[in-house]
């Protein structure tokens, strides 16, 4: 297992968790994204769509279990890369000149995606101690029997101060999804120069996507369920 150890703690090896996690992660945000998307459609229709996850609780508790580890070994991952780029920059020279070059030769959502990947870090423990802790953990109204959940999530899509947070956190996922995606098929060794123009741009289109999609909901929900500045 000497081969598999050297590989996980090269670069190269790091850099293809990250990959790899970080597909599953996009994977699981389309699907996040058309689940929430009934909230549109009324109560009925979202309470419906959390009662039939619900009828599937034990698969849904193995994906969440999945969905941790991918979230843990792609932070671990990602800030062990970061710190390595931090300690590369600057530090070698050739003859003279020092190596550093980073910012000519990457994009701002690369430059910036340690950053924007620990805004939304932050904002996904907040997520999860709003909505899901009411959802599996306290639940003082007893609407785990009910399933009205709509409830739930239009009265925090009310909060105007959730509701900034949620929709910067949202726009900045995108600029951290743009420079993901493309990383991804990079790692994977998709990068061929004919057809890696394409892959930049449908990345960019499922970036926008997403972080359109998820602010659509707290924007709309707050203008036009009573929100309050």
């Amino acid at each position: 297992m000497s081969w598999l150890s050297k590989f996980l703690t090269s670069s190269i090896g790091k850099k293809f968790i990250m990959a790899v996690t970080g597909s599953f992660l996009l994977i699981f945000l389309i699907i996040h994204l058309i689940g929430n998307f009934t909230l549109f459609f009324g109560p009925n229709t979202f309470n419906g769509y959390v009662k039939t996850l619900d009828v599937i609780k034990p698969l849904i508790r193995v994906i969440e279990v999945v969905l941790l580890a991918a979230f843990v070994f792609h932070i671990f991952y990602g800030t062990l890369l970061w710190l390595e780029d931090k300690k590369m920059q600057g530090g070698k020279f050739i003859g003279k000149y020092r190596i550093n070059a980073s910012r000519q030769n990457s994009s701002f959502s690369s430059r910036t995606s340690f950053v924007t990947g620990s805004i939304v870090f932050i904002f996904l423990v907040l997520h999860l101690g709003t909505f899901f802790w009411r959802f599996n953990v306290h639940d003082p109204e007893g609407l785990a029997n009910t399933h009205e959940y709509f409830n739930i999530v239009t009265g925090f899509f009310q909060i105007w101060w959730y509701v900034a947070l949620y929709v910067i956190a949202v726009l900045l996922l995108g600029f951290h999804l743009n420079h993901g995606f493309q990383s991804a098929f990079q790692t994977f060794g998709w990068n061929n120069k004919k057809y890696f123009p394409l892959v930049q741009k449908i990345g960019t289109i499922y970036a926008i996507i997403m972080a359109l999609g998820f602010a659509s909901m707290p924007i709309y929900f707050f203008f036009f369920y009573g929100g309050n500045l």
